[in-house]
C-alpha cells in the first residue's frame, strides 16, 4: 500500500471528534481545577467531584480532609479508599502553607512528578532519582535508588513537601532522617505493595511531622498525586480570597 493510499484512508479529524459527556455550563463555571482546561474535561471532573462529594462528605460542609479524600477516591475509582485515609498532625493546613511559601516538592518517582500539576503554585517538583543518577550511592550501600535519592537530598528536605507514591523504602529513609532532626513540612505517603508498604506508612504516622497516608498495602502514584494536587487547589483558593 502506498503512502498516498494511506493518506486517503485516514478519516478527517472532524469525523472522529465526539464529546463523551453532555456539556454542562454550570459545572464548567464551578470548576476551579487547574488540570481541567476544556469544557469536556471540566464537565467530567466536576461530575466526578459531585459523585465523590455525595459519597464522602458527612456534614453540611466538607472539611479540607474530605476534599483530599474525594480526590483520592476519584483518582482510584474506589470509594472504599475513603476508609483507609489517615491525616496526622493537621497536614492539610501544613501542606497548604508550604505550597503558598513555594516549598520544594520531593517525589520518589517520575510518575509522581509528571502527575503533579504545573499550575497554581511556584513550587519546584524534584524527583529524587535525579539525585543519584548513576545509582552510585544506592549500589555502595545496597539500598534502593529512591531511598538513596532522598538521602542525597537530605540538606534540602527541611520545610519541604515529600510525596511518596511508590517506594516504601523511600518512606522509611525519610523517617530515619526525621529521627535525626530533619523535618519536612509535610509527608504524603501512599507507597503500595506487599513488602513494607503498610509498615512504612505506619512508621510515617508515628513521626512528629504532618502526614497524609493510607492504611495497609494499598496506595500508589495516583493517590499521592491526588493529595498534592488537591492541596495546590486549596492553596490557590486561599490566595484568591
Amino acid at each position: 500500500m502506498t503512502t498516498e493510499t494511506n493518506k486517503k484512508d485516514i478519516p478527517e479529524l472532524e469525523d472522529l471528534v465526539e464529546m463523551t459527556v453532555n456539556i454542562d455550563q454550570e459545572l464548567i463555571k464551578d470548576c476551579s481545577d487547574s488540570g481541567a482546561r476544556t469544557d469536556e474535561a471540566k464537565t467530567i471532573y466536576m461530575t466526578s467531584r459531585r459523585i465523590a462529594h455525595d459519597l464522602i462528605v458527612k456534614g453540611e460542609k466538607e472539611t479540607p480532609e474530605e476534599r483530599v479524600t474525594q480526590r483520592c477516591v476519584i483518582s482510584t475509582g474506589d470509594p472504599s479508599v475513603a476508609d483507609i485515609m489517615s491525616y496526622t498532625n493537621n497536614p492539610v493546613d501544613a501542606g497548604v502553607e508550604a505550597i503558598k511559601n513555594g516549598a520544594p516538592i520531593f517525589v520518589d518517582i517520575n510518575m509522581v512528578k509528571a502527575g503533579v500539576t504545573k499550575k497554581g503554585h511556584d513550587c519546584e517538583v524534584i524527583c529524587v532519582l535525579d539525585e543519584d543518577q548513576n545509582a552510585e550511592v544506592a549500589k555502595k550501600y545496597g539500598i534502593t535508588r529512591t531511598a538513596a535519592g532522598f538521602l542525597m537530598a537530605r540538606d534540602r528536605l527541611e520545610g519541604s513537601i515529600v510525596a511518596i507514591g511508590n517506594a516504601p523504602s523511600a518512606a522509611l529513609a525519610v523517617c530515619r532522617m526525621i529521627e535525626h532532626g530533619i523535618k519536612p513540612a509535610l509527608i504524603v505517603g501512599t507507597p503500595v505493595g506487599f513488602v513494607n508498604a503498610a509498615e512504612s506508612k505506619e512508621e510515617v504516622r508515628k513521626m512528629d511531622v504532618p502526614s497524609i497516608t493510607c492504611i495497609g498495602t494499598r496506595g500508589g502514584t495516583p493517590m499521592a498525586v491526588a493529595c498534592v494536587n488537591e492541596l495546590v487547589a486549596i492553596a490557590k483558593e486561599k490566595d484568591e480570597c
